[in-house]
């Protein structure tokens, strides 16, 4: 399957599109047409019941990035969700300088994508995105959410 390295689009965005979609096939073409590190990251740590996150519930304080102002994106600072994983590196490190790594995630990225991160890590996209459900992602992505 083939990945999209660069996309300009926010994930937001693409998932809104799904949302948008009449059809589980017209869904799950979307997912596979912008495939990206970032979107699996987000519906992986969203939707699979194994992933638990060190971070606690709610939203942290933070400063919304103004539209357009943005330095970086999503695309980019998926790699360090790892860290806010139950069993990734941010289980050696102090508790604070992991939340302080959150909060400069979410000042770095589109506002819309912050509050993705915040709904990704509080298991509710489901809520945000609710025509966004396990079967079409496990149809795009067939190997991505693990069974319990």
């Amino acid at each position: 399957m083939a990945v999209n390295k660069l996309s300009n689009r926010t994930i937001h965005a693409i998932l809104r599109k799904v949302c948008n979609a009449r059809t589980k096939a017209e869904k799950v073409q979307i997912l596979k047409e912008n495939n990206c590190l970032a979107l699996r990251d987000i519906l992986k740590g969203s939707f699979d019941d194994q992933i638990q996150f060190l971070l606690p519930e709610g939203t942290p304080p933070y400063e919304a990035c103004q539209e357009g102002a943005a330095p970086s994106t999503l695309h980019r600072m998926s790699k360090r969700f790892r860290y806010f994983a139950v069993g990734g590196p941010g289980e050696r490190v102090l508790k604070a300088k992991v939340e302080r790594m959150f909060i400069e995630v979410l000042e770095s990225i589109p506002a819309e994508d912050a509050e993705l991160v915040i709904a990704m890590k509080d298991k509710k996209v489901k809520d945000k995105y609710k025509a966004l459900t396990k079967p079409v992602i496990e149809e795009a992505f067939p190997n991505l959410l693990k069974n319990p």
